[in-house]
């Protein structure tokens, strides 16, 4: 990265001299200093490329076309199981089971149609009515927090009776988190219901299993949970439930397996394009995380139809992650000044007075940027190209002024 020092100095060896008479040597260095670097000290990836190529899945396999059939078929079945329970409660519990697992959209589609019958029917079931609610609002149906006020006193508070109803409360509790802003029914219910649940695991008092629940539940909220990792202690919790069903679990464990022999393969292909693009290789003071990436991605969208936006997503924050790193420890002042302003002119003629390594930055991100749009130009007819432009500019101006407090001592 850096050339050699040269010297120079008027230092003649041939000429006889005398001491007093031979000039004093004066050596001049016409190398640069080298800029100060900052280091993190990141660890080393635990994820390269050979241990990722090694991860097996039966994908595009005539083993993976039976199990998708064999799930088509269980999911018809879990359907019918659904209809045939007679009690509401038994319903609403085995669709919260299956949105926990699968896919349950034309289900709640129905319960959202009959939503004023079921409110007659749910009486003062404070289980079943926080079930349903949670269900639906989690899965964007327009469902009002009113549904909650038989359930309060007359001075707006949760009824103090209720607090024996510790099912009804978890339920509650996990119901209080797809709240709205400004929701204070909602506010008051996850205050209500945190504080009976930690109540109640300190006093032991509660059936071991359930115990497992309201704990999973209060260290991080449904809601918040990254679906597919959850689902993995759902199946193990489930299948220790005395009221456990055979072919729901069955389908889980399938559906699982299928989805997680899914993500190996978008993976693998993953870390072949960050690999062949060598970025980590030639530039080593950043983070190299592309397996964590993926995971971030897979949190935000899970479902097996996304694939393509895993694809795109976890190639962006890959160069966020570098992007990060360039601005924070490793890229001068002036460098990064020159850097934000070729990522706004978006012009690969601009990256002439650049150091080598932003050079690479730039054509990457460049690059893949360019790709995306062409992507969704050829199969939705529209350029985004402006738009992924703004993104990167906006983003290198924040990472520009939050370098600059740092070199003015802030």
């Amino acid at each position: 990265l850096f050339g050699t020092p040269s010297f120079t100095g008027n230092v003649n060896i041939l000429r006889r001299t005398t001491i007093s008479e031979r000039p004093s040597p004066r050596i001049r260095c016409n190398a640069q200093a080298a800029p100060s670097r900052r280091t993190a000290n990141y660890q080393p990836n635990l994820w390269p490329d050979d241990r990722i190529q090694s991860l097996t899945s039966s994908s595009a396999t005539v083993e993976d076309k039976r199990k998708t059939k064999g799930i088509d078929d269980l999911k018809e079945d879990v359907r019918k199981l659904i209809y045939e329970k007679k009690e509401l409660e038994d319903q609403l519990q085995l669709v919260d089971h299956l949105q926990q697992l699968d896919d349950i959209d034309d289900v709640l589609r129905c319960i959202y149609g009959s939503l004023e019958d079921i409110n007659k029917l749910l009486k003062d079931d404070l289980h079943a009515t926080a079930l349903v609610f949670r269900l639906l609002r989690d899965n964007g149906f327009d469902v009002s927090e009113d549904l909650f006020n038989r359930f309060r006193d007359e001075k707006g508070d949760f009824k103090a009776s209720l607090q024996h109803e510790t099912k009804g409360i978890l339920s509650l509790y996990e119901a209080s988190y797809v709240a709205k802003e400004g929701e204070l029914v909602l506010d008051r219910a996850m205050d209500f219901t945190t504080m009976h649940l930690k109540c109640l695991v300190e006093k032991g008092s509660l059936d071991p299993r359930l115990r497992e629940h309201v704990a999973h539940a209060l260290e991080i909220p449904l809601h918040w949970r990254m679906q597919r990792s959850h689902a993995r202690w759902f199946i193990e919790a489930y299948q220790r439930e005395a009221t456990m069903n055979p072919v729901v679990l069955e389908l889980a464990k399938l559906d699982f397996n299928v989805v997680q022999g899914m993500y190996k393969g978008e993976l693998r292909e993953l870390s072949k394009w960050w690999t062949n693009l060598e970025l980590a290789q030639k530039l080593s003071f950043f983070r190299d995380r592309l397996t964590e990436n993926f995971l971030w991605t897979v949190g935000c969208a899970f479902e097996p139809q996304f694939w393509e936006y895993r694809e795109i997503q976890t190639k962006e924050n890959c160069f966020i992650a570098m992007l990060d790193d360039v601005y924070d420890i490793y890229g001068t002042l002036n460098a990064l000044e020159l850097f934000t302003e070729a990522i706004e002119r978006w012009d690969a003629n601009a990256i002439d007075q650049l150091p080598d390594y932003m050079k690479l930055c730039f054509l990457a991100i460049f690059n893949a940027a360019n790709e995306t749009g062409y992507r969704v130009m050829k199969e939705k007819g529209l350029d985004i190209i402006p738009c992924l432009r703004k993104a990167w500019t906006d983003l290198c101006k924040a990472f520009l002024l939050e370098a600059k407090w740092y070199n003015q001592g802030h």
